[in-house]
């Protein structure tokens, strides 16, 4: 009963997360990269700025809960996760080196998207049933849109329930130390064990969640950094001992991209697959991120818009090359049966750098695991508080927390399936307001750019 389950979720998410989520996310961000004049090129440096402000650093007085640079970190420790490493090892092994330059086309126009995400997240706040300021597409929906729009905020809280439940991190870091730790060691991978594991990480991730949406901040500002910076040094080193492969790897990115000898349903499979791994990668237009944004206290939309799209620039841009990279040195994405997701990293990295490689990037899947979940939690509270109210909130702790023990006991490929799904279903809602606002981010962008 429960393969028939899993099969029927893969097909449903195949169909929808095929061409139709390629064309909303891809082509939606490329009507933003376009309509608002390339803003992920042209106003890098505007980004970078905005960063230095004293409103985006200092928390101040203003309406919200934590400052714009909090907001950021928290948004890049819920993307940068998982995704980033089992997520693009799945990725090359579906659609082969090719699916990378199809993440940095994503990036690219995820920043554009993220742009107008973080302004609307400012522009259109609400309130819950206690009379705090929220955030988020729910909101921007019913206060930029009206009330009719009711419907299409609920529908996302509801798709958000199931996308934000860290499915892929908790069965994926199971995963990591079977592989690493218990196999090797002659432990037998049972149901019991992965449910002992999944009660440890819900204790873990509990002692964090628990304590809101600041406690989850201050732990964002402090992981995230260090996270990125030690894993851009683990694969520095690998790339310094394999510099003569590095040609052959980055070559192989290109050639497989535009590879039209293989027809056009290939070549469209490949960009498919590197688009749909960068949007559960980046989230550009699902809406997460206006839930982490919408709680800062910035109070000028268009900054807030310009440090919002740094994100996918670091998630799907940067960190995913860094995971890309030692999996093709190592080749041994190729010839892989079913989804093996962290597997496939682990191995490359423990082949590349025999005896550590392996344990080094364990402490990377820590970090990287436990961060996106801390995040993921503040994103299903803001959906339970929308729907049911803020009372209710404590229940939904206490659901996301057994889910993590569910996803460490059964299959991951009805696990992708899954939140693939939810994820393009939230999309739709989020896509649906942005591109109907969006000329109203423009008017300020005028007054603001000129400024």
């Amino acid at each position: 009963m429960l393969d028939q389950i899993g099969e029927w979720i893969i097909t449903v998410s195949d169909a929808v997360c095929g061409y139709p989520e390629f064309l909303l996310l891809i082509g939606g961000g490329l009507f933003f990269f376009v309509y608002s004049g390339a803003v992920s090129i042209r106003r890098l440096p505007w980004a970078m700025r905005a960063l230095r402000d004293r409103q985006a650093t200092d928390s101040g007085k203003a309406t919200g809960q934590i400052s714009s640079i909090q907001a950021l970190l928290s948004a890049i420790a819920a993307t940068v996760g998982m995704g980033n490493i089992a997520g693009v090892a799945i990725a090359l092994t579906v659609g082969g080196p090719g699916v990378i330059f199809w993440m940095w086309v994503s990036a690219l126009v995820g920043m554009s998207t993220k742009f107008f995400e973080g302004a609307l997240s400012i522009m259109y706040k609400g309130r819950n049933d206690r009379g705090e300021v929220q955030g988020g597409p729910m909101y921007i929906i019913t206060e930029g849109l009206g009330k009719k729009w009711r419907p299409l905020a609920v529908a996302f809280s509801i798709f958000g329930l199931v996308g934000t439940l860290c499915f892929m991190q908790a069965n994926q870091l199971v995963e990591s130390v079977t592989t690493v730790f218990t196999t090797p060691m002659g432990i037998a991978n049972t149901v019991g064990l992965r449910f002992a594991m999944g009660v440890v990480m819900v204790v873990i991730v509990g002692s964090v969640v628990l304590g809101g949406i600041s406690r989850i901040a201050k732990w964002a500002s402090r992981i995230v950094p260090v996270m990125v910076m030690l894993y851009l040094l683990l694969v520095l080193v690998v790339m310094v001992v394999y510099y003569d492969r590095l040609p052959a790897a980055f070559a192989s990115i290109f050639e497989n991209a535009f590879n039209w000898r293989a027809g056009f349903g290939a070549f469209t499979f490949v960009a498919l697959t590197g688009a749909r791994r960068a949007a559960m990668v980046n989230e550009a237009g699902v809406g997460t991120a206006s839930m982490m944004h919408g709680a800062s206290k910035n109070t000028d939309p268009i900054k807030e818009g310009l440090i919002a799209m740094l994100a996918p620039a670091i998630d799907s841009g940067f960190v995913c090359t860094l995971t890309s990279i030692p999996i093709l040195l190592a080749g041994q994405f190729t010839g892989m049966e079913g989804v093996k997701g962290l597997y496939i990293a682990l191995n490359s990295f423990g082949t590349l750098l025999p005896g550590v490689g392996q344990y080094l990037l364990m402490a990377i899947v820590f970090c990287f695991a436990f961060s996106t979940m801390f995040s993921y939690s503040y994103y299903g509270q803001k959906c339970t508080s929308f729907l049911f109210g803020t009372r209710r909130i404590k229940y939904y702790n206490y659901y996301y927390l057994a889910m993590i023990v569910v996803a460490a006991v059964i299959p991951l490929d009805a696990l992708v399936g899954l939140m693939d799904l939810a994820f393009a279903l939230m999309a739709l809602c989020t896509m649906i307001a942005l591109l109907l606002l969006a000329p109203r981010v423009k008017a300020l962008m005028r007054t603001y750019f000129v400024k």
